[in-house]
C-alpha cells in the first residue's frame, strides 16, 4: 500500500499542536490563514470585525485541538472551517439582530437560479456578502456548508420553513443584483448555462431545484 506522505505530515503537525508546539501553530496559521479567511469573509462585511473573528477562531482552534481527532488528509482543514462558520455565526447573532426574518416586500420567494454565468467571482461575492444579515447566514450555510434547512433552523434558532423563506428571498435580491449588472456592464448572457458545482459556481444542489453552490472558499 502507497503510503500517504502528506497525511502522515500532517498528523505528526496535528500531534505537535496537542503538546502546544509553537512552531506547528505558526506553521497552522500561516498555511491555512487566506483560506479561513476567505471563509469568514463570506458571512462578516467589515474588515476589522472580520480580523476580531479570524483570531477568536486561531485562538478556538488552538485551544481545543485536543478534542480533534484526526481521520485523514484534509480532516484538519474541515475542522477549523466548521469553527471559523461557528465563529462568524456566534458574532453576528451577538452583534447583529440577525435572527430577525428580514423581508423584502418587493421580493417573490424565487425558484429559478439567477443567470450568473459571466460574472466575476469577485462582483458574486460582493452581492452575497451585500445581503440582509439573516439572508446571508442562511445563503452561506445551505450553499457553501451543505446545511439543511432543518440544520439552518437549529443553528440559528429559527423554524426551518423561515430558513427555506430567506434562502429562496436570497436568491430573488441576487437575481435582482445580477440582473441590474448585467445591464449596468452590458454583459452577454450565455443562454442554458449555469454555474456548476466542478466550477465551484453554481448555486444547484446536486439532488433538487434548489441552489448551492456559487463560489468555493480557495
Amino acid at each position: 500500500m502507497k503510503k500517504n506522505i502528506k497525511a502522515d505530515q500532517e498528523y505528526h503537525l496535528v500531534e505537535l499542536l496537542k503538546k502546544n508546539d509553537s512552531g506547528a501553530m505558526r506553521r497552522v496559521y500561516d498555511r491555512y490563514v487566506e483560506y479561513l479567511s476567505a471563509v469568514c469573509a463570506r458571512y462578516i462585511v467589515g474588515e476589522a470585525d472580520r480580523k476580531d473573528v479570524l483570531q477568536d477562531t486561531f485562538i478556538k482552534i488552538f485551544t481545543t485541538i485536543n478534542r480533534f481527532e484526526y481521520r485523514g488528509e484534509g480532516s484538519l482543514k474541515a475542522w477549523m472551517k466548521k469553527i471559523t462558520v461557528n465563529e462568524a455565526l456566534r458574532f453576528l447573532q451577538k452583534n447583529v439582530a440577525a435572527n430577525r426574518v428580514e423581508y423584502e416586500p418587493q421580493l417573490h420567494d424565487c425558484a429559478d437560479e439567477p443567470e450568473i454565468d459571466g460574472l466575476p467571482d469577485e462582483v458574486i461575492n460582493d452581492m452575497i456578502l451585500s445581503l440582509p444579515t439573516g439572508y446571508r447566514m442562511v445563503f452561506n450555510l445551505y450553499v457553501f456548508e451543505q446545511k439543511s434547512h432543518k440544520e439552518i433552523g437549529q443553528l440559528l434558532g429559527i423554524a426551518a420553513d423561515s430558513s427555506a423563506s430567506q434562502f429562496s428571498r436570497a436568491k430573488s435580491l441576487l437575481a435582482k443584483k445580477v440582473e441590474e449588472y448585467k445591464l449596468t456592464h452590458q454583459i452577454r448572457e450565455c443562454h442554458g448555462r449555469t454555474m456548476d458545482r466542478s466550477s465551484k459556481k453554481t448555486f444547484r444542489r446536486p439532488q433538487d431545484c434548489c441552489s448551492r453552490e456559487p463560489l468555493a472558499g480557495h
